[in-house]
């Protein structure tokens, strides 16, 4: 589990995160929604390390980051896998070598072991005979596998993904989607998933959180975000014309 606890961040005297306080849970899609400019994405580089907050502090199964050790916070990163939006594949690397990149940084494991386990992880995805295939020579579907295999392929606790279907056919975000779904299920991974796609929303949201202007207005399954009586969220849900005709049946 993450617990987000009392997180506030500004930017230039801007407050963006206004006392943030939510849980994502084991074995679970924890979905983070709203519009653009509301925070998401601040929020996910708090929790991540990468933007430290004003205030307040993140928990890993009970690890504080705040004030940590320099031994804990790497413990705790490498128990990461992050899939960046435009999938941050290195162009001048193979498939093979984007996806072993981590275990080169994070780990002493031998060549053989490391092979196995890329190997393993581009198999899991569907890409078992793009190892040799450059970024690209590869649809945007195929680098957003080799960017899960890669966010994978340390056997993290801790997934998470920012707009992950970004930039890719309706087709392919349902597979993407569905993949994302099915490795969190099975490896138990605590998954957090930063989207706007209220298709992924519906399909893959175990738990859904909305943000609005820096703050958490409401948090539920996915299967009641439709019956909500924050008014920002039903602006935020219902605002195309297909859904609106959704809610009216």
């Amino acid at each position: 589990m993450i617990e987000v606890i009392d997180i506030s961040k500004s930017f230039d005297g801007k407050q963006i995160l206004h006392n943030i306080n939510v849980q994502f849970e084991t074995g679970k899609t924890n979905m983070i929604i709203g519009a653009s400019g509301t925070g998401k994405s601040v929020l996910l580089k708090c929790i991540v390390g990468l933007v430290n907050p004003d205030e307040g502090q993140v928990q890993f199964n009970g690890r504080s980051m705040a004030g940590a050790s320099k031994s804990l916070q790497t413990e705790v990163r490498r128990e990461m896998g992050m899939l960046f939006q435009g999938s941050a594949l290195f162009d001048s690397l193979t498939v093979e070598q984007n996806v072993m990149f981590p275990l080169n940084v994070l780990t002493k494991q031998s060549a053989e072991e490391k092979a196995d386990r890329v190997n393993f992880c581009l198999e899991r995805v569907g890409l078992e005979n793009a190892h040799k295939k450059m970024p690209s020579e590869i649809s945007g579907g195929m680098k957003k596998r080799v960017g899960i295999a890669r966010a994978i392929v340390t056997n993290p606790n801790y997934l998470f993904c920012d707009e992950p279907n970004s930039g890719l056919d309706p087709q392919t975000s349902i597979k993407i989607d569905n993949l994302i779904k099915d490795i969190t299920d099975e490896y138990e991974m605590t998954t957090v998933v930063v989207s706007h796609d209220m298709n992924s929303v519906l399909e893959i949201g175990d738990k859904v959180n909305f943000m609005h202007q820096g703050k958490i207005l409401w948090t539920g399954p996915s299967s009641e975000i439709g019956d909500s009586d924050v008014q920002e969220l039903n602006d935020f849900v219902f605002a195309g014309r297909l859904m609106k005709m959704v809610k009216g049946k």
